[in-house]
């Protein structure tokens, strides 16, 4: 039976991340492999991402964890360097503006506040500000808006997950095409995995970075944990006016956004709980823009009153059904499973934070640079949720 010291179950960014932070530390001389279902990516979650970078959030953590996504993007050269050869990630510090009605302006100034003491720099600005910056903007019902000043923006989300894997697979790091069928632990402990071809391997942590798939993963061990596969449809429109100034990445209050790709516009929703069961596939339903969203961004917008729908794609949020935040940690009784999951949509953004987190954990038994020890299982297994008011 073959012996590593970590098996990350998945690889896509978050399983990358945390591979390229554990072989990259000075402070982790261990082996590494990596397990990942899909080699092409296909039907993986991260190369559908949305590609997002922000610090509008309402945690602290998730703030941190969004100013120092915004750091590893700007200066990715300094850390995913292959042969010389730096990644293009395309990021590009767009922006992000949500807008509230009266009913939610409050809670726009509370997330504002604790962005500020986080270090983010985000503006609030009131409806005429907001119709003098953006004259194709229709601003009624909007009491606030939140903007951004810098920091936040888009990137291509298959460039950072290849960027990862490259860089960790340069530093030892082994990648197996295979899918984790079996899950062995003996008291406290995970002693090995088993694969789909029949192989066995012995590890001394297993770290789960199963995407969408993770509450699955968990289950082969005995364990629960409330993961699933959630769908999301981004929907690709034309439109005759190019909007000047580009507009920022634009929540409504209502959650449907927008924002520019290339002389395009990409937009979508998040549908409610009732209407969002467990998803496997990746068919597209047009309903949700024929009724929600082209209605809702034709209101905000009225060039986009005059549109084209040119093509749409479906992934899958790892959707953390107990409170849709990130479950970072140890499980309380298997002390050597590590979760990186449920992080809802915001995976990709908080990659380099939580793969950092990862290897921490690892090497140094703990948090250091962010502590995430609310992130933890624990809240889960006691009933605690940890809610972000700031869900896209």
């Amino acid at each position: 039976m073959d012996h590593r010291d970590v098996v990350i179950a998945g690889g896509g960014v978050i399983g990358g991340a945390s591979a390229y932070f554990l072989a990259s530390s000075p402070d982790f001389d261990g082996t590494v492999t990596v397990v990942e279902r899909d080699p092409t990516y296909e039907r993986a979650s991260t190369p559908r991402s949305l590609g997002g970078v922000r610090q509008q959030f309402s945690n602290a953590e998730n703030i941190l964890i969004g100013l120092y996504g915004h750091h590893f993007a700007s200066n990715v050269a300094d850390y995913l360097t292959v042969d010389g050869e730096a990644p293009d990630l395309g990021y590009i510090q767009g922006g992000y503006l949500f807008l509230a009605s009266e009913e939610g302006a409050a809670i726009l100034r509370e997330n504002h506040d604790e962005q500020a003491r986080c270090g983010a720099d985000i503006g609030l600005i009131g409806p005429d500000e907001l119709a003098r910056r953006f004259p194709w903007m229709n601003v009624d019902g909007v009491a606030l808006a939140s903007h951004t000043n810098s920091g936040e923006g888009w990137l291509d989300p298959n460039a950072l997950m290849q960027a990862f894997k490259r860089k960790a697979r340069s530093l030892g790091v082994v990648y197996e095409a295979a899918t984790v069928t079996g899950i062995d632990v003996k008291g406290s402990r995970v002693t090995s995995v088993g694969l789909d071809d029949g192989r066995q391997i012995a590890c001394g942590t297993l770290v789960n970075a199963a995407g969408a798939q993770a509450g699955r993963l968990t289950a082969l061990a005995g364990l629960t944990l409330p993961v699933e596969p959630r769908k999301r449809i981004i929907y690709v429109i034309d439109c005759r006016e190019q909007l000047t100034p580009r507009p920022p990445l634009t929540i409504n209050s209502n959650g449907a956004f927008f924002r520019p790709e290339g002389s395009q516009y990409l937009c979508g929703i998040s549908p409610p709980e009732d209407q969002d069961p467990i998803s496997d596939d990746l068919e597209i339903d047009y309903n949700w823009f024929e009724d929600i969203v082209w209605p809702t961004i034709a209101h905000r917008v009225p060039a986009f009153e005059a549109v084209k729908q040119t093509r749409a794609w479906a992934g899958h949020y790892d959707y953390n059904t107990f409170d849709q935040n990130g479950i970072v940690g140890r499980h309380p009784e298997v002390e050597n499973l590590i979760f990186a999951n449920g992080f809802s949509g915001h995976g990709l953004q908080q990659s380099p934070a939580v793969g950092r987190a990862v290897m921490e954990l690892i090497a140094h038994d703990g948090f250091r640079a962010i502590d995430l020890a609310r992130f933890g299982y624990e809240r889960i297994a006691e009933g605690r949720p940890l809610m972000e008011r700031n869900i896209v």
